[in-house]
């Protein structure tokens, strides 16, 4: 295989798994870790660390993954989807469920090497990834399913370095969990037409686009409540509070700017704003951390 065929298969299998965004939850997720870190006044494990971020890329492979597989007959009739590598004959079903179940492994083998806990607990975070993909079948809480395999993230990074539970990674866990899923109901505002008619469930389906806009802001709202609180918990300082006042201008600016009867400007609330979002904080709250 020649180096440009051998590039572009990368370039498509990292469309399949948008690795771009990984930027929702691996500012979180380290964020996790460097509270286990600095919070316990332990050293600075790099072999950790690269531990956690190769669970990180594996998780997000195996889900993705999984998910591009689980809707590739849904994905071929809808004309926002119809492009994508499986259904464009880019990558092959098989192929893509098999790269699915090799990040899973993998997945759980980085985890054996972390902590007895975090092995354990590994089969349940891929219960929780993989299932997501199934959910709009039979539910509108989708969402929440996919909020809660984000949210491992920090929970996660914390118990690789402790191997316990604490509160305050958990209240970050659960503030991601209403944060991704207020924006991933914002982003299936785009199909909320053809799940009525395949019978998809989601948000928008079940309350209607204003309803389920409205139900968006309030989960946002949990979250920079949720983050306060974690905040005062874990006696941050100014650092921390100046970037959870971005982050909260940024979650609450992507309402002003997508309305139910235009959504033009969705990609843009999804991906850019919580993008930066999510970097801006984690990047304020890890240096009030080591200041």
């Amino acid at each position: 295989m020649s180096f440009q065929k051998f590039s572009a298969k990368i370039d498509n299998y990292l469309s399949l798994v948008k690795f771009s965004h990984t930027i929702f939850a691996l500012p979180f997720a380290l964020l996790g870790f460097s509270l286990a870190t600095i919070h316990n006044s332990s050293s600075l494990s790099w072999k950790l660390l690269v531990l956690v971020l190769l669970c990180m890329l594996f998780a997000r492979n195996a889900a993705m993954s999984f998910n591009r597989w689980a809707d590739r007959d849904i994905d071929e009739v809808n004309p926002r989807t119809a492009t994508r590598e499986i259904p464009a004959r880019v990558i092959g079903q098989g192929s893509a469920l098999a790269f699915s179940i090799i990040n899973a492994v993998f997945f759980v083998i980085a985890t054996w090497f972390i902590n007895p806990l975090c092995f354990y607990l590994s089969p349940i975070a891929l219960i929780v990834i993989l299932g997501y993909s199934l959910t709009k079948r039979f539910t509108a809480l989708s969402h929440f399913i996919l909020g809660l395999g984000l949210a491992l993230a920090p929970t996660g990074a914390y118990l690789a370095v402790t191997g316990r539970f604490d509160w305050i990674p958990v209240i970050i866990s659960f503030s991601v969990l209403c944060w991704v899923s207020g924006f991933d109901i914002i982003y299936s505002l785009q199909d909320d037409e053809f799940d009525k008619e395949y019978q998809l469930r989601s948000m928008p389906v079940m309350l209607g686009r204003k309803r389920a806009l409205f139900l968006s802001l309030v989960l946002h709202f949990i979250t920079a409540i949720l983050l306060i609180v974690a905040g005062v918990i874990g006696d941050f300082k100014t650092i921390y509070w100046i970037g959870l006042g971005i982050f909260s201008i940024l979650l609450f600016y992507q309402h002003t700017i997508v309305k139910y009867n235009d959504l033009r400007r969705v990609n843009m609330a999804f991906f850019t704003l919580n993008g930066i979002a999510s970097i801006v904080f984690a990047l304020f709250a890890i240096t009030d951390l080591i200041l």
